[in-house]
């Protein structure tokens, strides 16, 4: 039965550090306040050791929430995230010092976010990510096409899960697309824990760009099938919907 389910209690869980200790009163009980969290499956998120967390991308508020989700799965979250958000003056100090990675798409520096969110893994820690990149654009709020950065650095770690997390609710009344945000009543938001996602094909290839575009899809697809069975719907047939940014359409 779906349910709130908190496995950090005191005494027990990855310790947090001086930055997660004022994300704590600053974020993590407003988080509690925007949305009536359900969740599913919390057991799935190991306890200790490295995890790669997937998760599709429904609103602007859901990194909070997911956030707020690992924090009580006992486990300490660590974004790969746009480099802009590490510029706002006060949150990219709390992000460093939360351990959270800057990502620069497109440029060289993107290897090096990759080298340290590995590093992390190595030493034990959990690495988040929004394969989207953006919250979905797709019309009925299914994952899109991801990028391939969870792929890549899958592929750097083959030993370590890929674990799917699909959410919905949130974006049914906070969607900035949109200018809607409704705050009473509080809205449903159900975060749901898959089994780890099988990459045991792709462990001896080359990690080639079609290569880490297949693993992509394989991601993807498990996170729509997820969030379908979260929904209580069926999985829509057919490609996944490919949104396209500005710069990307002036290119093509």
């Amino acid at each position: 039965m779906a349910r709130l389910h908190k496995l950090r209690r005191r005494g027990y869980g990855e310790r947090l550090g001086s930055g997660w200790r004022l994300a704590w009163l600053v974020l993590y009980y407003p988080a509690s306040v925007v949305s009536r969290l359900t969740y599913r499956n919390i057991e799935r998120v190991p306890q200790d050791g490295p995890v790669i967390l997937v998760t599709n991308h429904v609103s602007h508020v859901d990194p909070f929430l997911i956030a707020k989700f690992v924090l009580d799965a006992a486990r300490v979250p660590r974004f790969l995230a746009k480099e802009s958000i590490f510029e706002v003056p006060v949150v990219g100090w709390g992000m460093r010092h939360m351990g959270h990675i800057p990502v620069k798409r497109g440029t060289t520096d993107a290897r090096q976010s990759l080298a340290k969110a590995v590093e992390a893994l190595e030493n034990g820690k959990v690495i988040v990510l929004h394969p989207e990149g953006t919250v979905t654009r797709d019309p009925a709020g299914w994952p899109m096409i991801g990028r391939t950065g969870a792929a890549r650095l899958a592929t750097l770690v083959p030993g370590v899960p890929v674990i799917p997390i699909a959410q919905w609710g949130v974006q049914e009344q906070i969607d900035l697309y949109k200018k809607k945000v409704k705050l009473v009543p509080r809205p449903r938001h159900v975060i749901s824990v898959g089994e780890p996602i099988d990459l045991e094909a792709f462990r001896d290839r080359e990690p080639t760009t079609a290569v880490l575009k297949e693993v992509t899809q394989v991601i993807m697809r498990r996170l729509r099938a997820d969030v379908a069975e979260l929904r209580g719907v069926p999985e829509p047939e057919g490609d996944l919907f490919h949104w396209l940014r500005p710069a990307e359409k002036k290119s093509a």
